[in-house]
């Protein structure tokens, strides 16, 4: 997506955008950080803020989640907290019966001083403090285990690595075009080698109404390390990708590296 200023025209396109992914046989839809609002006034974020598990926006997703029988990973939105002045920036799951599944709150606050841009999330956002991770039933009775992550997470690997047996990382993100253009894929691919697992990606593209450029380019990425789904940077649309169990337990069987690691002194 590229989001704005603009909470319904937001809204209307993460809609459709679901409802394209439940058509074409998706079971789970990723949106991207901050879907619902994107703008250079806080004054707008905080207002926009919905107290938690009270608000329309996340109604709505709640709502699309049960009627279309898929799980919906609602990106992030600006939830109340209890400084008025600041707002989390929380992802919130609901599974095929419109039931909340997850909740996380990013843990890491962008900070990024360039010439021509500045970013300090801290003035807008509270910081979470907990992993979290849930388990996706299969139709075999099996589970996939999923865990959370929200953009700059991307950069502390120690966060991924906290959750063992996380089969597939989910990680809404809005990445600046110069952040992005450097590091955005390698960071993913990167993340997805280190823990044998699956990294999917869902990002804010091209530029924003508010003024903001972004990176987009979301993707997925497989236990091995190869691209497996990819947008282009501008691009407003679905990617499609498949969690494969079969394969994630080939390549954890070629490589156990998870099984191999010691603690240091």
């Amino acid at each position: 997506m590229t989001s704005g200023p603009d909470l319904g025209a937001n809204l209307q396109i993460a809609e459709s955008l679901i409802r394209k992914a439940a058509r074409e046989g998706a079971n789970l839809a990723l949106l991207p950080e901050m879907f619902t609002i994107m703008s250079n006034d806080p004054k707008d974020v905080l207002h926009a803020a919905e107290r938690y598990q009270d608000g329309p926006v996340q109604k709505i997703m709640a709502g699309l989640a049960k009627s279309l029988g898929i799980w919906v990973a609602a990106g992030t939105i600006p939830l109340q907290s209890d400084d008025e002045h600041r707002v989390t920036n929380t992802m919130l799951v609901y599974d095929a019966f419109g039931q909340e599944a997850a909740r996380y709150d990013k843990i890491h606050l962008f900070s990024y001083e360039g010439q021509q841009e500045r970013y300090d999330e801290s003035e807008l956002y509270v910081g979470g403090h907990k992993t979290v991770s849930f388990n996706y039933p299969l139709e075999n009775g099996l589970d996939i285990h999923i865990g959370l992550a929200v953009c700059y997470d991307l950069r502390f690997p120690q966060l991924f690595r906290r959750q063992t047996g996380v089969d597939c990382f989910l990680l809404p993100a809005a990445f600046t075009t110069n952040t992005g253009k450097a590091h955005w894929e390698v960071l993913l691919r990167a993340r997805a080698i280190e823990n044998l697992s699956y990294v999917v990606a869902a990002a804010q593209a091209g530029r924003s109404s508010c003024g903001r450029a972004f990176w987009g380019h979301s993707c997925a990425v497989d236990p091995w390390g190869t691209v497996v789904g990819s947008l282009n940077g501008h691009e407003t649309g679905v990617c499609f990708t498949d969690v494969d169990p079969a394969f994630l337990r080939q390549v954890r069987a070629l490589l156990p590296a998870l099984n191999n690691r010691v603690k240091y002194e």
